[in-house]
């Protein structure tokens, strides 16, 4: 942009200083007038923002500058038509580029002609306008064979990112199959030898504590297997990418939570519900399973509030429930590790989000906000 308007200005500064001068007879009539039509002609090429505006005003500008060149050949004139085909040949097809290229040559010929031009002129003025085309082809050419690199290296780009991404679910899929294969099938057989021993244990005469407290362990135990199995299935299919509705999950966490402690939890799903990524998916369900299970110790029989909120960027998992009055607390509160929330921070921390967890406003709540 910067050279053409140079080129521009060079021409309009020496062409009416070069014989004839502009105004001057029919000649330098004519001389102000093509100068014009080019100086516009141009203008309208350097501002064109559609393609058929340009060729149109770069068209224009070949003849107007062919005939300036004819009429003033000493000038810098010949400029006008060396732009005009150097840019045609380089920017448009062979086509176009050809017709704008003779009808520069071609109005260059007969002003020279109608001007009495020297053989010379007449001759080495359309060789160098004919040379700057061919040189306008090779570069065309140059630039064609470089966006084709560029497409080919993007295309080559893009098939090894999806055969990247291929990769990495078949070693999903397959970490998968190793999980269900050896987890899954364990717990399995843990379950089914825990009834059968609480089976035989049964068949003993009763009446011995120790007895009762050995059924009451494998009952605990029976439990925290057939929940492994649970949690086992949910991380296979987070593996698989197959993973359940996130307000599917939630729905089905909370009827488990009113199962198994006779406890009110509403569920309340807002935004439009979309599938999240599966390590994304699964903190969410993590996060509400940990908040529910601390609502259990802590604040037992007390109403819980599980909110699902999808915003634009994010997924936002908001879990509430009233604190218990005084100092009361439930006869769970001393049970587990006390890392509950600290190891649900480092997993949303991972995943690129947040979770913040303490008393407000008389209430406990738990809430996540994880991109997704």
């Amino acid at each position: 942009m910067t050279v053409r308007i140079l080129v521009l200005l060079v021409v309009l500064v020496t062409v009416p200083l070069a014989e004839p001068r502009l105004g001057a007879g029919i000649r330098g009539t004519a001389v102000a007038v093509a100068l014009g039509v080019c100086v516009i002609a141009w203008a309208a090429w350097l501002l064109a923002r559609r393609a058929y505006l340009a060729v149109a005003a770069l068209a224009v500008m070949g003849i107007a500058g062919g005939a300036l060149a004819g009429l003033s050949p000493l000038s810098t004139a010949i400029a006008v038509g060396c732009v005009v085909t150097s840019a045609a040949g380089s920017r448009l097809n062979t086509e176009t580029s050809l017709a704008i290229t003779t009808g520069t040559v071609a109005a260059f010929i007969a002003a020279g002609l109608a001007t009495g031009a020297p053989a010379e002129t007449l001759l080495g003025y359309p060789l160098l306008l004919v040379g700057l085309w061919a040189f306008g082809l090779t570069r065309h050419a140059f630039l064609e064979r470089a966006e084709q690199a560029e497409r080919t290296l993007a295309e080559t780009r893009r098939a090894r990112e999806a055969e990247t991404q291929a990769a990495a679910l078949a070693e999903r899929a397959r970490i998968a199959r190793e999980i269900h294969d050896v987890l899954a099938h364990s717990l399995a057989a843990v379950s089914v030898n825990l009834q059968a021993a609480e089976g035989l244990l049964t068949a003993v005469p009763a009446g011995s504590p120790e007895l009762a407290k050995a059924i009451e362990c494998i009952g605990r135990a029976e439990v925290f297997t057939k929940a492994g199995m649970a949690d086992a299935r949910r991380a296979i299919l987070a593996l698989r990418d197959d993973v359940v509705s996130l307000p599917d999950q939630m729905s089905a966490l909370a009827r488990e939570y009113r199962a198994d402690f006779d406890a009110g939890v509403d569920v309340v799903v807002t935004g439009a519900p979309r599938q999240v990524a599966p390590e994304a998916s699964l903190t969410a369900y993590r996060t509400a399973q940990e908040a529910l299970t601390n609502a259990r110790k802590h604040a037992p029989g007390q109403p819980v509030t599980l909110r699902l909120e999808y915003a634009e960027a994010e997924v936002c998992v908001r879990v509430v429930n009233a604190l218990p009055a005084g100092d009361a607390t439930g006869e769970l509160a001393a049970t587990g590790t006390g890392y509950g929330l600290t190891g649900l921070r480092e997993r949303a921390a991972l995943g690129g989000g947040t979770l913040d967890a303490g008393p407000a406003d008389g209430q406990w709540q738990v809430c996540l906000r994880i991109p997704a």
